[in-house]
């Protein structure tokens, strides 16, 4: 298959939200336990473990690390001391946590699965949970199928999320106290089943699309732009570099575990676009 990108980083097991921060690329690697990073050069570090997977990432105010804990769906918080319980979300997720964005007041909104997809369970709508940083947590937005890659534009007035199972971006007004009002359909997608995104300055969305296996750019209302294709499957990207003009995707060849840890080919690869990026993450 030809592809558009360079690859940047391989020898991964399953890299997923990525991050610019402090001129490096921050992402989890999911099936590696590992949060990571890695530079412009292809220098990367292992951050810190997180035994029950790893997800979405942030950054509180004070420049701690913010890590989404999947498997026992609690939100984390990297201290000197090493990894600390903010929330238990157990009692507010339907199952596994997943994706997560974390606002300049260091709000996360973190999206589930809803449902058991590797044992082929029925479809079942999910939540997005409110993490504020004091460890309060509440439902804000239920009834998404599989809310994932999430962005807050740069005004922090509007929330986008990835409906991976819906096939839509889904928007909402974020209210002053953090709730999300003003529930409406940003970008019908048909066959095109969102993962991971990100927002350039021109308002359109970055978004990784493991089906049908491409990077897509779409504007509100649906229209394409742009597609790329990667040496396998996308599943997170994310606008950085020093002028958030590099397009970095996550990607590997399935989801499935037992094939992640065979083969070992999660790769971070780059591309680079005109428009850069802007907003959260």
């Amino acid at each position: 298959m030809t592809h558009d990108t360079k690859i940047l980083l391989d020898g991964l097991l399953f890299p997923e939200g990525p991050r610019w921060h402090d001129d490096k690329l921050w992402f989890s690697d999911m099936q590696g336990l590992h949060v990571m990073t890695v530079d412009l050069a292809g220098r990367s570090e292992k951050i810190v473990k997180v035994k029950n997977s790893p997800s979405g990432l942030g950054w509180l105010p004070d420049g701690r690390l913010l890590v989404v804990s999947m498997i026992d769906r609690r939100l984390l918080r990297l201290d000197p001391i090493g990894l600390v319980e903010i929330a238990d979300l157990r009692k507010l997720a339907s199952f596994h946590c997943n994706d997560m964005v974390v606002d300049k007041l260091g709000r996360a909104y973190i999206g589930n699965f809803g449902f058991n997809l590797s044992a082929n369970a029925p479809l079942a709508p999910a939540e997005i949970v409110l993490v504020t940083p004091d460890g309060a947590s509440r439902v804000v937005a239920e009834e998404l199928y599989f809310p994932n890659g999430t962005v807050i534009t740069p005004d922090d007035r509007t929330l986008i999320v990835a409906e991976t199972w819906g096939n839509c971006l889904t928007a909402f007004d974020v209210e002053s106290d953090g709730s999300l009002k003003n529930r409406r359909t940003w970008a019908k997608l048909n066959d095109v089943h969102p993962d991971g995104i990100c927002l350039d300055s021109q308002g359109a969305i970055w978004l990784a699309a493991p089906y049908p296996g491409e990077v897509i750019r779409v504007q509100e209302g649906g229209n394409i732009t742009h597609r790329f294709n990667v040496t396998t499957r996308p599943y997170a990207c994310m606008l950085g570099g020093p002028e958030r003009r590099t397009l970095f995707v996550c990607t590997a060849g399935s989801s499935n575990p037992d094939e992640v840890l065979a083969k070992a080919n999660g790769k971070i690869e780059i591309v680079e676009v005109e428009v850069p990026g802007a907003g959260r993450p």
